[in-house]
């Protein structure tokens, strides 16, 4: 008799986003004329720039041709791609790494969720509260997280690091010593940032605990303001104990396309094991590479005209934030984010749970977010916004909530 990985079991309800989806197309179902507007999950509107159409468009046409199509492609990417980040990411920002410490994957979700199959369950884990959902899911089903204590809203085995309005949504570094930690700046949900000088904290912390930091920088092209780190590498010491997880979603609207990558630094060993040489292993076999076609468009992403093409897209997107922070923050709401990224934090009014405001949107106002305690504990009394949507749907969405 087949047996089942209970690990599975462990998990409190199903994944935070699709239970999104299932309220919102029962609510739809039973009010089908109701116009809706999505600010919940961080889905890009903007359709895909002209700089990377064009060169889509190119290696489409190649795959027509005998003496230019592609197969399969290399395990960490093609070379063109690979080159192109490490030069424009990092080694114009002064970082040290090369290209061949770089994996392309189809996008750093699932990165962020596979990552941790290299290291041993004994491993304990730290995660900001409230957190993206995958970090602590995928060590759930790993088996690493311990049980659900459904009196306290946390695994038993996991760290949390709270992260709230009294340390101004931030971790503290932890007081019981974590193996691995998951950072994400700018923040996904809560939009804060963290100083260079914050940063190189933690990287100095990790490396004198040994532990490793797992940085997902997905929305670093929304910094805006001065001495905020881009990547975690442009701190002194990072080679040692940092993986970074990029993605081409957000900065360059891949979410239909797929497209990100990882960076393992060659100098993380554990004994004369490096976590580059794992890595590359479990790569090669449980991943058959980006399409050819995708990656063409990823180094699209840095040419002269997409820069200046994507440039004008975050500014899209940053004015969206700008509408709903301001907008809110004149009705009433204690609102955060929306500076460095692309999310704004607010306070759920009155004593409304989460969830409570959630329908409560959702059924006067007709506009979808995110419940903060979807993320964790300590989002309990907040919900977030994401500025993707068009800007005409942001303002009337505005309005709306204005309106309650």
């Amino acid at each position: 008799m087949f047996k089942i990985n209970d690990n599975y079991l462990k998990l409190p309800g199903s994944y935070l986003f699709s239970t999104i989806a299932k309220k919102v197309a029962a609510y739809i179902e039973a009010n089908p004329d109701a116009k809706i507007i999505r600010l919940g999950i961080g889905d890009v509107t903007q359709p895909i720039a002209p700089a990377i159409i064009e060169k889509l468009h190119g290696a489409v046409d190649e795959m027509g041709h005998a003496e230019t199509f592609h197969g399969y492609a290399p395990d960490l990417g093609y070379a063109f791609l690979r080159d192109t980040i490490a030069k424009n990411d990092y080694q114009d920002r002064g970082c040290d790494i090369s290209s061949d410490e770089i994996f392309v994957s189809d996008g750093a979700k699932c990165d962020c969720s596979n990552i941790q199959e290299i290291f041993s369950l004994d491993n304990k884990i730290a995660v900001c509260d409230p957190v993206y959902p995958v970090y602590v899911d995928s060590n759930v089903m790993a088996g690493r997280a311990g049980d659900y204590d459904a009196a306290t809203e946390r695994f038993t085995n996991v760290i949390y690091m709270p992260c709230t309005a009294e340390n101004n949504f931030t971790p503290e570094l932890p007081k019981e010593t974590p193996d691995l930690i998951y950072l994400c700046f700018p923040n996904n949900p809560t939009g804060a940032m963290v100083s260079k000088a914050e940063l190189q904290k933690w990287v100095d912390y990790a490396n004198k605990v040994g532990a490793i930091i797992l940085y997902d920088a997905a929305y670093e092209a929304y910094i805006s303001e001065k001495d905020i780190p881009h990547s975690i590498y442009e701190c002194e010491g990072a080679r040692t104990c940092a993986i970074e997880m990029r993605s081409f979603s957000k900065n360059a609207g891949f979410t239909g396309m797929r497209l990100g990558f990882t960076v393992i630094p060659k100098d993380i060993k554990s004994g004369d094991v490096t976590l580059h040489s794992l890595w590359a292993r479990r790569h090669g076999t449980k991943y058959n590479g980006a399409p050819y076609i995708i990656q063409r468009a990823g180094e699209a992403v840095y040419s002269p005209e997409g820069k200046a093409q994507l440039k004008e897209q975050v500014a899209y997107y940053m004015k969206n934030a700008k509408v709903i922070y301001d907008g809110l923050k004149g009705a009433g709401y204690t609102v955060s984010g929306g500076v460095n990224a692309p999310y704004i934090w607010l306070k759920t009014p009155g004593n409304m749970t989460s969830w409570e405001f959630f329908d409560h949107l959702l059924a006067d106002a007709n506009v979808v977010g995110t419940p903060g305690s979807g993320f964790g504990p300590s989002g309990e009394g907040y919900f977030r916004l994401t500025a993707f949507g068009t800007y005409e749907n942001t303002v009337e969405a505005v309005e709306r909530i204005k309106k309650l």
